[in-house]
């Protein structure tokens, strides 16, 4: 009898085993990658989900990852996905527009299903110093063009790429029609722009748009009123096999699209980047204080 017994407890626990949902995680070896991806992990297994991670990847091997069936479900950005993995040439402006032509392609060629998009856009930006902006109501590329056209001298500061690029600093400075001599635009590297505008020694800086140096440097980023930056707004990626067996992941997942905008995304990143607290417990402490995990 108490063989039997031990019996059908190994047959109880090789079913448990067998009928776990597990899922694979995967990130992107930066801030903001980590911080989602933790998101994603934490809320599937708040859903009773058994989660592997992968994280700390670059972008080609994890997208190889996804293709390949070794990652379940990880987060992309919309711009990446078009320019790098499709290799697509025109320009689209309107985020939802891209989201979809992204999430057709990405279907039609890999069934890979795009999940609802993350509302906020992590792209190239133009920022200054707070009581710059303030002294000279400047909130806009717009307004910045009209300053510098008005005969101040501006001093840019941005990185190499950026400078060198046919669709960079002087295409943008062309689409707002801005006169900028190219003796006032000084190169960088991207991480010592947000430094060289708060010590004075520029006047705007070349950003990324959700950076947490940010808020570190009191910045204000200058709204790209004539929509020049591509569009590169994150999205849950997931294998069709994979959402076909467990539909309830989209549901899972919603509060992502909920609950992030880009005013939390940066303060998210800046509690990482600039107060040292892990990905981790950044997204641990998000979702519980929305009561969204236990």
């Amino acid at each position: 009898m108490k063989k039997f017994g031990v019996i059908l407890l190994l047959v109880i626990m090789s079913f448990n085993v067998f009928a776990a949902k597990t899922i694979v995680v995967g990130s992107k070896m930066f801030t903001e990658g980590y911080v989602i991806a933790n998101m994603i992990s934490l809320l599937l297994k708040d859903a009773g989900f058994k989660v592997e991670e992968q994280f700390g990847l670059t972008s080609f091997p994890l997208r190889a990852a996804i293709e390949n069936g070794q990652v379940d479900i990880y987060s992309e950005y919309t711009g990446t996905a078009w320019a790098a993995y499709f290799k697509q040439k025109k320009n689209i402006y309107d985020p939802y527009e891209l989201f979809n032509e992204v999430a057709k392609l990405d279907y039609e060629k890999n069934k890979i299903v795009w999940i609802n998009m993350i509302p906020f856009n992590d792209t190239y930006a133009m920022a200054v110093r707070n009581e710059f902006a303030e002294k000279n109501n400047i909130r806009t590329l717009s307004d910045l063009a009209k300053f510098v056209n008005n005969g101040n001298k501006v001093i840019f500061g941005v990185n190499p790429e950026f400078y060198e690029r046919a669709d960079g600093f002087f295409a943008m400075a062309n689409a707002y029609n801005m006169n900028v001599p190219k003796k006032y635009v000084k190169t960088m590297e991207a991480g010592l722009t947000y430094e060289a505008v708060s010590a004075g020694k520029i006047d705007v800086a070349m950003v990324y748009s959700t950076d947490a140096k940010l808020l570190k440097y009191n910045l204000t980023v200058l709204k790209d009123d004539k929509s020049f930056f591509p569009l590169y707004n994150p999205a849950v990626l997931v294998r069709e096999e994979v959402l076909n067996k467990y539909p309830e992941i989209k549901e899972i997942l919603k509060p992502l699209t909920l609950y992030l905008n880009e005013n939390i995304i940066i303060r998210l990143n800046y509690l990482v980047d600039v107060k040292g607290m892990e990905p981790e417990i950044v997204a641990k402490n998000y979702l519980k204080g929305l009561g969204l995990i236990k």
